[in-house]
């Protein structure tokens, strides 16, 4: 009997310790059905303590858990005005990267952090620096918050500022942080200019690439702005003054580092400083590695000694030599520059589109098509409705340009509504009987563009 009543105990013992393992998972599942729930509607002091439950009972069941905590916690801090729930916002990116990794960004989620400290002063400089810094450098790829770049930035600039860095780790930084920024221009720029060349086409977009072309037009906006605030952060910091007696004194120390002198030569070159010490530094560059780099910059010097096409032998040598896109856009860039000057306009042309196939971002070089455009309007027509006809092309360029650099957007803008005006009105469009009908230019701007429709 007492053997049976054992038997009996240990089934029971059994059964129930079956059934315990079995629930864990559904008492999980009803946690987290009492969190999203009321956070769905933003209950949120009803989802909190369920919330709390999760994260010590269940941290990784569920990736819901901690895309409404983030949502839940930042309507505390920034609708309630609750600055103790920040440390709690802070900790909630922290499990979903230690819970789910696999579905998180890691440098997305890091220079968040990174930047909920600096928002919210947490820290010192050095340590709100070094999160943003140990962030980018674990994952530079997810590292694409604007905001974030500049403050990265920033925080580096007041450290050199109190001595905490010297000058050459902010011109280092400068560097990497600007190619960041380039980089996502150039990816938006690259899905903006297929759209862009569907609606030049006369084709209608599709409402879901109308969407898309409004987003890639702002983010474009915006990291053009980061651009312009980082370089006015740098500031004075790498202005003439003070970067020539910089390299000055470093040069005989550092005149067999190819790294430095490519480095110093970039930045006066950048910063178009006007000394000896750039020669200097070309041609030195030029006998320790000859380089797309020196043969650029000896190019740089003829042109400003005045020997055009010396130093289109140079550019020329050095686009052949290079790999780097975004070097490779400021040699064609100076290449096309030499032909305008010139007057070979026909060449210069297809090296600013040249320019564009690697940096589609490069608005500068629509806005000098379009200022060849208007500037060769009296001599491409045979009559003076052809030849204002010009503009119409005139400002699509420059529309372009506004469109994919907001560096150069305001200046664009304006320029294409001075072309427009100067181009054909509806009164001359139906004096002339033109509505609709085909221009074809036979000067070297060649192409057509068709009179709009009264």
């Amino acid at each position: 009997m007492k053997t049976k009543l054992t038997l009996l105990f240990t089934v029971l013992l059994v059964s129930i310790s079956g059934i315990t393992f079995a629930q864990a998972p559904d008492d999980c599942a009803i946690s987290l059905s009492y969190f999203t729930e009321p956070a769905k509607v933003k209950n949120y002091d009803a989802a909190l303590p369920y919330y709390e439950k999760l994260i010590k009972e269940c941290p990784d069941y569920n990736l819901a858990i901690y895309q409404y905590a983030v949502k839940m916690f930042e309507y505390f801090i920034d609708e309630k005005g609750d600055k103790s729930k920040v440390k709690d916002l802070i900790k909630a990116w922290e499990l979903r990267l230690q819970n789910f990794p696999a579905k998180t960004k890691e440098g997305d989620v890091l220079s968040t952090i990174a930047q909920i400290k600096f928002d919210n002063n947490i820290g010192s400089k050095e340590e709100q620096f070094n999160a943003f810094d140990e962030a980018f450098k674990k994952d530079p790829e997810n590292f694409t918050s604007g905001k974030s770049l500049y403050a990265y930035f920033s925080l580096a600039v007041d450290l050199q500022n109190s001595g905490e860095k010297d000058l050459q780790e902010i011109f280092n930084l400068y560097d990497v942080v600007s190619a960041k920024i380039d980089e996502q221009k150039n990816s938006l720029a690259a899905k903006l200019t297929p759209l862009m060349d569907k609606e030049e086409a006369g084709t209608a977009l599709t409402d879901k690439e109308k969407r898309a072309k409004d987003v890639y037009e702002n983010n474009l906006g915006v990291y053009a702005t980061v651009e312009g605030s980082v370089s006015g952060k740098l500031g004075q910091l790498a202005d003439c003054p003070n970067l020539i007696p910089l390299y000055e004194k470093d040069y005989e120390q550092k005149k067999n580092d190819v790294d430095w002198i490519k480095s110093a030569s970039n930045r006066l070159d950048a910063k178009d400083c006007d000394s000896p010490l750039s020669n200097k530094l070309a041609v030195r560059l030029h006998e320790l590695e000859p380089s797309s780099t020196s043969a650029y910059l000896l190019g740089k010097q003829a042109e400003a000694n005045g020997k055009a096409s010396k130093a289109l032998e140079y550019f020329n040598q050095a686009a052949d030599l290079e790999n780097d896109n975004a070097k490779k856009a400021r040699i064609y860039y100076s290449i096309a520059e030499n032909y305008r000057k010139k007057g070979s306009l026909s060449t210069a042309r297809s090296y600013y589109n040249k320019m564009l196939d690697v940096k589609p971002s490069a608005g500068i070089a629509y806005y000098k098509i379009g200022s060849m455009y208007a500037d060769s309007a009296n001599n491409c027509g045979t009559t003076v409705f052809e030849k204002r006809a010009m503009y119409w092309l005139a400002a699509d360029m420059m529309e372009k340009a506004a469109r994919v650099d907001g560096t150069v957007a305001g200046n664009a803008k304006a320029a294409a509504n001075s072309y427009r005006q100067r181009a054909p009105q509806k009164s001359d469009i139906f004096s002339e009987g033109m509505a609709g009908k085909t221009i074809k230019f036979n000067c070297w701007v060649g192409g057509s563009v068709r009179v709009p429709n009264l």
